[in-house]
């Protein structure tokens, strides 16, 4: 044993001359060297975060983040004039009635529509696969307040629906009945079809991600194709699933558009009928706690249901090297079951929304448009530019070290994702409104004058909510960039004596290139899609294309919300496609990173 083990032990260290004299291996060393220990920092220039200043810049943009939420904790038990106790009595149990409802009826949906399709189109070929593998995802572009205005033209009677079926039957308007759109039961079937791509997308990583041995053993012990699923398939991608069932839980939670349309009372539409209707902003702050206290639950269960695991299996055994055929009646039966999701959720909303905009009777001028489209596009690319070079400087602050206090803390500031807009909006506005208040005070003890509101009501404040809101969106593409670059990179660019400005000019940004296009493309379109949060914060006489939708649907002048509605869902094509092509790729390493760059960056998994 010990002969053969000899000259493995000298091979690692040392060589020998034909003299019997060790010579030292130099590259091995030096190699070694090179991994277990950084080089000097003697004459070199520092990390820009390093120590007591990486610290304190991740603790500052935890509170930066954290403080809209942070605030809402000082109007508890503050004098509200009875209207709190009020609002307990009468309502309070209805809106948390509806809103469990609509939580359990969006999960049930989205979870049978999401996690079937994923299994259909990743073990089984039939007629139109290769198209529905990707078209699953294009419900994603549309919002779900866009889709409400779409269902309710649709639906209602004098809708293309109705219309063509009397013309069609010969009946008359009350020979025919059709379900009622506006009530839970529609905002269940709008939210599920704006929803299920996120459970898809997880899903349909986690299954390509397992072995097909798994399933091959399961069959030969006399399992079918839907024990197989339910038996190994499912509890095998359970952590993927959880996940996307977490997001979908939490946007229900955050919808307001959609729930406002079908006048559906949910904690989203108690807030803003506190903070309007009551004026209350301690009712308004108690409510948005309690949402927030619903979000922290979902986030507990989904960790709970996750457990330890990650993924559902390391093994690269690819399903798309035999998928079972389906044909006859069961491929055409898994085409309907698939195509069904796309037709509902966008082809037809789709098409109502052009047919609404070539209706449009000057309800909304072209003057006007462009002013709206300019609004958007101008605070979108604003946003984005805030938003992902805060979370360039986030990546930067945490550096190396992903497991110390400053990475966590700069991980908390990912969760501001999971904070529905609504509170976003009404925490930053109590948050905005303290700040001028005491600058105001401070002027006036100083200089004798005051100084009017700067923050509150201006585009600054929106800025800031979608800071708030989407640094997370920014941030784990980045992150996930960042890791990959190689720490050796830096070390040359600082033994040449490259200053930190430098290294992240020449070193970091050229490498992040497709992280920071990725953060830049999805920060700008989640802007032009956000409501709740713009509607609260934006200044007097400023609207968006979302605000224009939402005011012109609320009156009722659904042809003229369609122009503005067709705009933004133009605009929400463009991640969709970057993200098909992504999956076209056939890599699941791939499809997986971008289901998580649009669904799971609320929940940093480290976190």
């Amino acid at each position: 044993m010990r002969a053969h083990y000899k000259p493995f032990r000298e091979n690692e260290g040392e060589r020998r001359h034909s003299s019997g004299k060790p010579r030292t291996a130099p590259m091995a060393i030096s190699s070694r060297t090179a991994q277990l220990a950084p080089p000097s920092r003697s004459g070199l220039v520092r990390p820009l975060f390093e120590g007591a200043p990486r610290l304190l810049g991740a603790l500052a943009l935890a509170l930066l983040i954290a403080a809209p939420v942070l605030v809402l904790f000082v109007y508890v038990g503050r004098p509200d004039e009875g209207l709190w106790s009020h609002f307990v009595r009468t309502v309070l149990l209805d809106h948390l009635r509806d809103t469990t409802l609509l939580v359990a009826g969006t999960t049930i949906g989205t979870l049978i529509i999401g996690a079937g399709t994923a299994w259909i189109v990743t073990l089984y070929r039939f007629p139109g696969r290769r198209i529905l593998n990707w078209a699953l995802v294009l419900p994603l572009a549309m919002p779900s307040y866009v889709l409400a205005y779409a269902w309710t033209d649709l639906l209602q009677v004098t809708g293309p629906i109705q219309t063509t079926l009397r013309a069609m039957t010969g009946l008359g308007v009350h020979d025919l009945w059709f379900p009622e759109i506006r009530s839970l039961g529609g905002a269940i079937f709008v939210l599920t079809l704006a929803l299920y791509p996120y459970v898809y997308l997880l899903a349909r990583a986690a299954f390509l991600e397992q072995s097909q041995c798994a399933l091959e053993v399961s069959r030969t012990l006399g399992c079918s194709s839907g024990e197989a699923f339910r038996r190994v398939g499912l509890p095998l991608a359970r952590p993927a699933i959880a996940a996307g069932l977490a997001f979908v839980v939490m946007e229900t939670l955050a919808d307001f558009g959609a729930v406002k349309h079908f006048e559906v009372a949910t904690l989203t539409t108690a807030i803003y009928r506190a903070w309007y209707a009551l004026g209350s902003p301690v009712v308004a702050a108690q409510l948005a706690l309690l949402l927030v206290g619903l979000v922290a639950a979902v986030l507990a269960i989904e960790r709970r249901a996750r457990g330890r695991a990650r993924y559902a299996t390391g093994t690269v055994h690819i399903f798309r090297k035999r998928r079972e055929p389906l044909q006859g009646a069961k491929g055409w039966a898994a085409t309907a079951f698939c195509a069904l999701p796309v037709l509902l959720g966008f082809v037809l909303p789709a098409a109502g929304l052009i047919l609404m905009a070539l209706e449009e009777q000057h309800e909304l001028s072209g003057a006007r448009l462009v002013q709206l489209t300019v609004n958007t596009l101008q605070l979108a690319a604003w946003a984005s530019l805030i938003v992902v070079a805060t979370a360039l400087l986030g990546v930067h602050i945490v550096g190396r070290d992903r497991t110390g206090p400053a990475a966590r803390l700069v991980r908390l500031a990912t969760l501001g994702y999971a904070v529905p807009g609504a509170v976003v909006g009404v925490g930053l506005l109590l948050f905005l409104g303290w700040l001028d208040r005491t600058l105001d005070g401070l002027l006036h003890a100083v200089a004798g004058r005051g100084l009017p509101w700067v923050l509150t009501g201006s585009l600054a404040a929106v800025l800031y909510g979608y800071l708030v809101r989407f640094y997370a969106i920014a941030h784990n593409p980045l992150d996930a960039g960042m890791a990959k670059v190689s720490p050796a990179l830096v070390d040359v660019a600082r033994v040449l004596g490259s200053r930190p400005v430098r290294i992240l000019r020449r070193v970091h940004l050229p490498l992040l290139r497709p992280s920071l296009l990725t953060a830049l493309l999805l920060v700008f379109v989640e802007t032009m899609k956000e409501l709740p949060a713009t509607l609260i914060l934006r200044p007097f006489d400023f609207d968006t294309l979302a605000i224009e939708a939402y005011h012109l649907a609320s009156t009722e002048r659904l042809y003229a919300a369609g122009l503005p509605s067709l705009v933004i869902v133009v605009a929400g094509l463009a991640p969709v496609i970057l993200l098909c092509r992504m999956l076209d790729r056939r890599r699941p390493n791939i499809g997986r990173a971008a289901a998580e760059a649009l669904t799971s960056s609320h929940i940093d998994r480290r976190a």
